[in-house]
């Protein structure tokens, strides 16, 4: 299995970060990490096809959003939240406290 990238603490840019909040399915995924801790690749309540959400995972975890772990052909993913908060102070928290969830079914 390839390597994935993910951003060291000090490369998170605030562009890429708010970028990858800008989507609600991304953002939904970001709450879905905040509250629940380790995620799987497909959550089951997001009905959403398996490529899409490839692309969002990716997108979370190259702005730096994510840690991705691989365990056999399933990834975990979980947030970055103390490497956000040491790099974008209250940024975080500020989102997940405005945002609301229109995707959960």
């Amino acid at each position: 299995m390839r390597s994935l990238t993910q951003p060291e603490r000090a490369d998170l840019d605030l562009v890429a970060v708010l970028h990858a909040l800008s989507d609600p399915v991304r953002l939904e995924l970001v709450r879905l990490m905040a509250s629940d801790g380790e995620v799987s690749c497909s959550p089951e309540h997001l009905y959403i096809p398996r490529s899409t959400l490839s692309n969002h995972w990716r997108i979370l975890r190259e702005a730096g959003l994510t840690w991705t772990r691989s365990e056999g052909k399933a990834r975990y993913m979980t947030l970055r939240r103390d490497d956000l908060e040491t790099r974008f102070p209250g940024v975080l928290a500020a989102i997940l406290a405005c945002a609301t969830s229109p995707l959960r079914g």
